[in-house]
């Protein structure tokens, strides 16, 4: 193909790419309000976002037994592989940290964001912001972080300051390691061959 016809053929599909866009191709529709807001349902770790409501420990209780102690135990120290969500305190600066809602979780509101999303397991979002109230007061009680008579709201949550509050830095990486992983990678001693020593399907890391 000659070059002018190559140039010809540029433009007239640049044209017509401009004329596609300029056409509505009549799919789709404007979101409604009732449809966003269904979506926007995430909670910021000042509390922005939290639905009106009320939960008290003892009532968490009962609930945790209900849907969360299957998996966290009867009184949050973890069954198996599931994860505990008590204890670890003093643990994060050691060889094995031990990460917990009472020892690692930096901000309370997201708790109720990450309860509210994604618990029970296998049947997340079942659960009424009250309930959400009552666990997460429950949880923060078992931790010591809350009285067991205290009953969190939107206003109250917010409120609670989680030990590992400030532990926790802005990642800068881009600007801190940028000199490692754009520097000039190293071709000399490389070894001779790679050997995959084991998957991760054997390791059987997924609880059952």
């Amino acid at each position: 193909m000659s070059r002018s016809r190559r140039v010809v053929l540029a433009v007239v599909a640049a044209g017509c790419a401009q004329s596609l866009a300029a056409q509505p191709f009549g799919l789709g529709r404007a979101a409604t309000p009732a449809e966003i807001a269904a979506w926007d349902v995430d909670v910021a770790p000042d509390g922005s976002g939290l639905p009106p409501g009320q939960g008290g420990a003892s009532r968490g209780e009962a609930l945790f037994a209900d849907f969360c102690a299957g998996c966290h135990g009867d009184f949050a120290e973890g069954v198996g592989r599931w994860p505990g969500l008590i204890g670890g305190y003093g643990t994060l600066d050691s060889r094995d940290p031990v990460k917990t809602v009472g020892s690692f979780w930096p901000y309370a509101p997201t708790l109720w964001d990450y309860v509210n999303r994604s618990m029970p397991y296998g049947n997340a979002q079942t659960l009424a912001p009250d309930d959400v109230y009552a666990l997460v007061a429950y949880i923060l009680s078992a931790n010591d972080l809350v009285g067991p008579d205290t009953h969190l709201t939107e206003k109250t949550l917010p409120n609670v300051v989680m030990p590992n509050r400030h532990g926790f830095a802005r990642d800068d990486r881009g600007k801190a390691e940028r000199h490692l992983w754009r520097a000039e990678p190293c071709m000399t001693n490389c070894k001779p061959e790679v050997e995959i020593r084991m998957r991760a399907t054997d390791l059987d890391v997924t609880p059952k």
